[in-house]
């Protein structure tokens, strides 16, 4: 594997301000936060992405998700809070290590939109209804 910032991190909290660490996650600032509070929350174990975690790994990363958002909405206040984890180039994934983005928000920051502009991808209903039986039928043979 070459060489991973997230990894490095893990491997040497020192190279970042750790907010929070367990034998699972880090939780950390980085060098250049989208609001006051961003914070990353990182599994300890590489993957690449959300979608190649195992359960497990998954479950710990939410768990610590969960945690730091409150600790960072008890600290700063505020007004909403964007959770996000982006997969892929596509989805504007940069670093290759499964990471969530935890961004304070407040009215009238810095920070734009996260979703695309609306255009007319799905204006008609059939094709909508097709969409969420496809979908429907996925998450019924997956689980359990």
């Amino acid at each position: 594997m070459d060489s991973c910032v997230f990894c490095d991190i893990i491997d040497n909290p020192s190279k970042a301000r750790t907010v929070f660490s367990d034998p699972y996650t880090v939780a950390f600032l980085p060098l250049a936060p989208a609001t006051r509070g961003h914070t990353l929350v990182v599994p300890r174990t590489h993957f690449a992405d959300l979608w190649t975690m195992d359960d497990l790994s998954d479950q710990h990363l939410t768990r610590t998700t969960l945690a730091v958002g409150r600790a960072l909405r008890a600290a700063l206040e505020p007004e909403g809070m964007n959770v996000i984890n982006s997969a892929g180039t596509a989805a504007s994934q940069s670093v290759f290590h499964c990471h969530t983005h935890l961004v304070p928000r407040w009215a009238g920051d810095a920070m734009g939109r996260i979703w695309p502009p609306k255009g007319d991808a799905f204006e008609d209903d059939a094709e909508l209804d097709a969409l969420a039986a496809q979908i429907s039928s996925e998450c019924r043979r997956m689980s359990p």
